[in-house]
Formats: structure tokens, sequence, C-alpha cells
């Protein structure tokens, strides 16, 4: 069983539930990500994620031993899809199960928010009217070519 994936088919939510029962966890905290038809008043069409999914898949470990280091009875599954998704589609899901919910939900949080800043998964945004790579997931950094350009190289 793989507790932290980068994939290119459906994700099912149930599947990533099941990876985090435990019979000392008495809440499972579920956040799914998808795919939103409009973004900043532009209507999207589809996306495109791409990974650099070896190091993707280390980066989503880490965030998973992060949350253990502060609640070791947590148990953390997270997977996030690439390739081309549409309106609605899952792009990320992520389970949390802790022995009380207040846990749960603060550790679910604090994973996505950790993939938006660790994880080198890129999104391209087609619209109506043109299409642009985003970046990384906090849309702080542009990516035109839709990656960085040392990924491959000098990233270990």
């Amino acid at each position: 069983m793989r507790l932290f994936e980068v994939v290119e088919t459906p994700i099912s939510v149930e599947e990533i539930m099941n990876k985090t029962v435990h019979p000392n966890c008495g809440a499972i905290n579920l956040f799914v990500g998808t795919v939103r038809e409009l973004t900043k008043g532009k209507k999207t069409l589809y996306l495109e994620y791409a990974a650099y999914k070896e190091m993707a898949e280390k980066q989503l470990a880490c965030i998973g031993r992060e949350i253990k280091e502060k609640c070791p009875e947590a148990r953390v599954a997270i997977t996030h899809r690439v390739g081309r998704l549409e309106i609605t589609d899952i792009a990320v899901a992520i389970a949390v199960s802790t022995p009380h919910r207040a846990d749960s939900y603060d550790y679910s949080r604090y994973a996505i928010e950790r993939i938006k800043e660790i994880v080198p998964i890129w999104k391209k945004e087609h619209w109506e009217n043109g299409e642009e790579w985003i970046g990384d997931q906090k849309e702080i950094i542009a990516y035109p070519s839709g990656k960085p350009d040392h990924i491959g190289g000098d990233i270990e």
C-alpha cells in the first residue's frame, strides 16, 4: 500500500481514506481538491498538471513525516493526480486520521498548504481565450515552459 502517490488516473477518495483507518483513530478528515470552472473571473475549460514525480512523492512523504512528528498517532495518505483534468475532476486527495477530530482538521489543512509550498507539481490552465502555465502552486513564481528550468538536473 503506497501512502504518498502521484498518479495519472482518477483518484478514489474511499481508497485514500481506507489507507488511514486505524482502531485508535476516532476521526478521519478528508480534503478533496477539485478542478473549478471559474478562476479569477476566467472560465476554465480544463487543467493540465505536471510533476517531477519522484521528487513529488518524496515531498508528499516528507509532509506525512512532519505530521507524524507533531502527532505520532496520526495516519496520513496523500494522492495527487497529473495529466489532463476536466472540471470537477479530483486533483488531490488527503486523508488524515487522528484520535481526535480537531487534530485531523488541523493536519489536513497543514498538508494541503505544505503541498503548495514544497511539492514540485505545476498546472497549466486552459481557458476559452488562451492558456498559461501558472507555475508553482502558490502562484508566486511563473514557469512559462511548464516547470523550472533546473528540474531533472540539480535537484536531489
